[in-house]
């Protein structure tokens, strides 16, 4: 079977952070991002990084306990790193997966990224590291074949 899915771009990447207003003023005066999505229930900003985005989740928050101890010389800092792909077809991106002897941490799921709300699936790499395959986001036409 051949690759199901060519990737087009890093959609996002997500850092957590220890102070989420002193993290978004950085990124907006040091880099020019704009905020364009808060979900404070996530502990959640998405900022304009040219076409993709930088996401900031603070280390106190729900997504950002998860990666345990603030960032620092010896704890993680990067949530995962989401790869914008064509086409998404979730049951050849798992078969794939399969193949190689991996799992997606469980089923698609409508998402976030630089293009909008599209289908994603997470899943490790060999040392831990989370990746997501993100499909096209509900209105943007796919390119390819």
């Amino acid at each position: 079977m051949p690759q199901p899915f060519s990737v087009q771009r890093i959609d996002h990447i997500v850092f957590r952070v220890r102070d989420l207003t002193r993290s978004i003023e950085f990124y907006r005066t040091v880099l020019g991002c704009d905020v364009v999505r808060q979900r404070e229930h996530l502990g959640l900003v998405h900022l304009r990084a040219g076409a993709s985005m930088i996401d900031l989740v603070s280390v106190d928050g729900k997504l950002g306990s998860r990666g345990g101890a603030a960032p620092a010389k010896e704890a993680r800092n990067v949530d995962h790193l989401c790869l914008r792909i064509e086409p998404f077809h979730e049951p050849d991106l798992v078969a794939h997966l399969a193949k190689h002897g991996l799992a997606p941490f469980g089923s698609a799921e409508t998402n976030f990224g630089a293009e909008g709300d599209g289908l994603s699936l997470y899943f490790p790499d060999p040392d831990g590291n989370v990746i997501e395959l993100k499909g096209p986001s509900a209105g943007v036409v796919a390119s390819g074949p």
